[in-house]
């Protein structure tokens, strides 16, 4: 059962302290029950070395807590003061140009470096031992928004250092490592580890092999941060620990630091992912300007549940979804700006909720007069009085009052996401426009314009058979526990394109892949075509990556020039191409059929989710829509109690 509640973030240092009283009686008079704090104050909490301040904390924390209110306490690692940059010079993360990412604004430090781990171990141990029993933390984030700003990726000494033992622990030998790399070719080959450099400003692109394995490592510096924080709280608070993701930030798995933790949270910015991040066509940008791509927030939702959910045993439990922070009208930060449509912060809010989502939310209380994000709307203006999203907050926690706690439930199609692939797709792309996060979009976009509501599991994962439908695209390297299972399904799989083409060690497999347990086919040649250009299949087109087939596989569909482009054996089907938006709708729309499950054909721009309880409509569009008897507003949401 979820319990839906409703949050703010919330700086207290930004304001003067006679009036955090009445901000915290406005929150809970609008409805909500949660309040972020702390996660960019270092400088407050210690302003010069060892000189702690949390006096001001206390009071922040009391008087939220009186009116009330559950407090999510942050770590500040993201913002080091100025003093730990001096004292540690080169904890700055470098790009990959050589140039230092400096102080004056935040996520300035490498997570290589161990000298600030030492600091952020100390500052975090005094937040644990002040606060972990305070009645009013009901929570913990940890650090803020990991990888924003290409964060992750660091040519620093430290990172140097770092990545160089990593290898001797990984390969134990340099001859191992040359033959993994294949470093024979172009007289690559190392005597010692120390050899290795970073693969940044070699002359062309630096071996793919190579690359893949700093990306690894740079993963693994990001858990191996986070647990350092988690391992710290564990020891003084049983409150839950959240890390809140990015959108579309996937230079780390998101699914190994979610191990660590008990909640994942994500960052939700429709309007200002919709012309930052999605590398959209105009017009799709000009359609949803004001309202956010119909399929982005939802996919994150189900990736970001799927992140925070417990694994063991090859199965995957009940995941646990926030949203830490939600647009509530103009952002600051993306090319352009635009505020939201009447009635779309609610319908966000809503279709988080229909994912899972246990608490959304707002950011900010107050809009910030000052400094980087004083454009950045919030629930109030600069001068207290409410902003537009402030009355659809209310009416938000109205409607969570008026319904009952709803069941979640699994949904019957999966989709296998992979972080590693989305490394190996960056590092050997093939095509300028091939990216992992498209491919993936592009597949759950298919199933969402069919109807079809879709949980998002790791490739990790060993056991289909709660699922009436699989879809796995590009996965670089299939684990052999997936393919064992893929082997054993009895459902309807949807493999492909590019999948299993590459070893753990970025190499080309032979047998040549995709080497599907009994599918007799084998990928004989590939291209990437540029923007613009087509090949034709039946009622449609593969458009970016087009692969030839061989074998003796059932054809299902074929391009015009007799190429197959879907085959199948029994119920598992490769694809041999990107298909268009149309006809990725319509090859998963026939799937879904075989597997026994109702696509519906939805209108453009509504979309459908369905719960244990309840199924929701969400119109994305800029006016009213007629769906399956029912008449949904502009920017507006509507749901019903399923029957049986």
């Amino acid at each position: 059962m979820t319990n839906r509640t409703l949050g703010v973030c919330y700086y207290p240092e930004h304001w003067p302290e006679d009036i955090w009283a009445e901000d915290a009686r406005r929150m809970a008079e609008t409805g909500l029950t949660w309040v972020r704090i702390g996660e960019f104050a270092w400088s407050r909490m210690e302003p010069i070395e060892g000189a702690y301040d949390f006096d001001w904390l206390d009071r922040a924390i009391e008087v939220l807590g009186a009116a009330g209110l559950k407090v999510i306490l942050g770590t500040p690692t993201a913002t080091p003061p100025i003093w730990v940059v001096e004292k540690h010079p080169d904890m700055l993360a470098i790009d990959d140009q050589g140039h230092p990412r400096k102080f004056g604004s935040r996520r300035h430090y490498c997570f290589s470096h161990l000298g600030y781990r030492t600091e952020c171990t100390r500052i975090v141990t005094k937040l644990a031992e002040r606060y972990g029993g305070n009645p009013h933390i009901a929570a913990w984030q940890i650090d803020n928004e990991y990888g924003c700003h290409q964060s992750v990726l660091s040519y620093s000494e430290a990172a140097r250092a770092g990545f160089r033992d990593w290898l001797a622990q990984k390969y134990q030998s340099p001859d191992a490592l040359n033959r993994a790399w294949g470093n024979v070719f172009w007289s690559m080959e190392y005597g010692d580890f120390a050899q290795v450099d970073l693969p940044n400003l070699t002359v062309t692109e630096p071996n793919p092999s190579h690359e893949l394995d700093f990306r690894r490592y740079s993963s693994d510096q990001v858990v191996a941060f986070n647990k350092l924080q988690t391992d710290i709280l564990r020891a003084h608070t049983d409150a839950p620990l959240i890390h809140n993701y990015m959108g579309r930030v996937l230079e780390f798995d998101h699914f190994d630091v979610g191990a660590d933790l008990d909640i994942a949270s994500w960052d939700s910015y429709p309007i200002g992912f919709l012309s930052d991040r999605m590398d959209a066509e105009p017009d799709h940008i000009r359609r949803f300007l004001r309202q956010g791509d119909p399929d982005c927030q939802a996919f994150h939702h189900d990736l970001y549940r799927a992140v925070g959910a417990v694994r063991g045993g090859g199965a995957v439990h009940t995941g646990r979804l926030w949203v830490m922070e939600q647009q509530p009208g103009p952002v600051n930060w993306a090319p352009h700006n635009p505020a939201p449509l009447p009635g779309m912060p609610r319908l966000w809010a809503w279709e988080a909720f229909a994912h899972g989502a246990e608490t959304v939310c707002f950011f900010r209380w107050r809009q910030v007069p000052f400094a980087q994000e004083q454009m950045h709307a919030g629930l109030l203006r600069p001068d207290s009085e409410p902003a537009p999203a402030l009355a659809e907050a209310a009416q938000i926690a109205t409607e969570i009052a008026d319904m009952p706690e709803t069941e979640t439930a699994s949904a019957p199609v999966a989709l296998v996401f992979d972080y590693a692939s989305s490394w190996a797709w960056k590092t050997q792309p093939q095509g300028a426009d091939f990216e992992y996060f498209h491919l993936a979009l592009s597949t759950y976009r298919a199933l969402r314009r069919n109807g079809l509501s879709v949980d998002v599991v790791s490739s990790d994962i060993a056991d289909l058979s709660a699922y009436a439908m699989v879809v796995a695209p590009g996965l670089a390297t299939i684990p052999a526990p997936l393919l064992d299972a893929l082997g054993r399904y009895e459902g309807i799989a949807l493999v492909g394109p590019r999948s299993n083409s590459k070893t753990f060690d970025m190499a080309i497999p032979v047998p040549l892949p995709p080497a599907l347990p009994g599918l007799d086919t084998t990928v004989s040649l590939v291209e990437s075509l540029p923007p613009g250009v087509e090949v034709p299949l039946s009622g449609g087109a593969l458009i970016r990556w087009v692969e030839r087939l061989e074998g003796s596989a059932e054809v299902v569909l074929r391009c015009d020039d007799g190429h197959p482009a879907l085959v199948r054996s029994g119920g598992l089907h490769y694809l041999a191409g990107w298909p268009n938006d149309a006809t990725f709708a319509q090859i998963v729309g026939d799937l879904a059929g075989a597997a026994g499950l109702e696509a519906f054909d939805m209108p453009p721009g509504v979309r459908r989710r369905d719960t244990g309880s309840h199924r929701f409509w969400f119109n994305y569009n800029s006016e009213a829509v007629s769906v399956a008897g029912h008449s949904i507003p502009a920017a507006g949401v509507h749901w019903e109690r399923r029957s049986g």
